[in-house]
């Protein structure tokens, strides 16, 4: 059978692609137009990629597709609607899919959007940086994200599958392993362990590779913050650190449901600075919450001066059906463009002076 696999979203999504490619390795990989089966891997975090998706499912009309990930469940009527004659499957079906296209090349159709996780698959022809899902879903519940529609509540793979699965990775060829997960702080509270204690494991494999820690949340990550600093000392795991503060006021905060403070992330920030200064920051500022402020948003600006993250990936916001922020008083858009441009602007002078710092 001839496959064309499509993939949208984030590291988590791009792990379950490749674990679908092994899966089906006994079959050939073409172009669109030479598939007998599609396979869209779908992202549902942000409108404007659910809109760029749903316009790119029009043009395969007519074909035999699969739509996979996480939008066939947040949207699910939406698209079964629009696409009758598509299969839609969810994020847990990954380890199902040679079963799925084997129907679907009949001209069946498959509904199948609810089960539990498989086992993780060893990947015998990997990427140079090969991304490993090391747990599914989160523990959180904020108010404007959708994916925890898509994926559930936590569900952590067992240690000794994900070294494995590593292991194999680097053993065919991977430089770099990118840890990944919806939150991988969350790693193991639901089966007595953390992200500190795998890493551990993981950095004992042996060979010379690399591994990126994927996005952590303050409210984990300060759990266990100093068996974090001291694993990420070790030289095999790379110097950069993903923390999402999303907001600097602990009111807009509280309306997001994120279950942490401002403190806590800059006390993460200023203990991994203090022990690893070489460190790279990167976190994620949301612009434009329901109910946030002018003064909110000054307090997002001065937490920025002050903490001067090397990286800032900056999301206007824009409702997701299915969320609490959905239901709140929404502000204008006008409003939510001038503080993104506002934060992208800061960005651009933070990066300029410590360009001019490490001259």
């Amino acid at each position: 059978m001839k496959i064309y696999i499509e993939t949208y979203g984030c590291a988590a999504n791009q792990a379950d692609s490749d674990m679908m490619k092994e899966l089906l390795k006994e079959h050939e990989f073409v172009s669109e137009q030479k598939a007998d089966v599609i396979i869209v891997n779908t992202c549902g975090v942000k409108g404007s990629t659910e809109n760029k998706i749903v316009d790119r499912l029009k043009k395969l009309k007519g074909k035999k597709v699969v739509v996979a990930g996480c939008l066939p469940k947040i949207i699910e009527k939406k698209l079964r609607k629009e696409f009758p004659g598509f299969s839609f499957i969810g994020p847990d079906q990954v380890t199902d899919i040679e079963e799925i296209i084997v129907d679907v090349n009949k001209g069946k159709q498959i509904i199948r959007l609810s089960g539990k996780p498989g086992q993780l698959v060893c990947l015998h022809n990997p990427k140079k940086i090969q991304p490993i899902m090391i747990c599914k879903g989160c523990l959180g519940a904020c108010a404007y994200c959708a994916a925890k529609n898509a994926r559930g509540h936590l569900y952590s793979f067992p240690a000794e599958d994900i070294v494995r699965a590593v292991k194999c990775a680097v053993d065919n060829g991977a430089e770099t392993i990118l840890i990944t997960a919806q939150d991988t702080g969350t790693y193991g509270l639901d089966i007595g362990t953390n992200i500190p204690a795998l890493l551990k494991e993981v950095i004992e494999i042996p060979g010379e590779f690399k591994i990126r820690v994927g996005m952590m949340n303050p409210t984990y990550a300060i759990k266990f913050l100093n068996e974090l600093i001291e694993v990420y000392k070790n030289s095999k795991i790379i110097k950069f650190i993903h923390v999402p503060v999303q907001a600097g006021s602990d009111s807009v905060l509280k309306l997001m449901n994120r279950r942490y403070k401002v403190a806590d992330f800059k006390k993460i920030v200023k203990e991994f600075r203090k022990a690893i200064p070489e460190i790279t920051i990167s976190t994620d500022i949301i612009c434009g919450f329901p109910g946030e402020t002018e003064e909110d948003f000054q307090k997002t600006i001065e937490l920025i001066k002050e903490v001067k993250p090397e990286v800032i990936n900056i999301s206007k916001f824009y409702l997701r059906p299915g969320t609490k922020a959905a239901e709140m008083k929404q502000l204008n858009s006008s409003v939510i463009k001038e503080r993104s441009r506002k934060i992208s602007a800061l960005m651009k002078d933070i990066r300029r002076l410590n360009k001019q710092r490490a001259v």
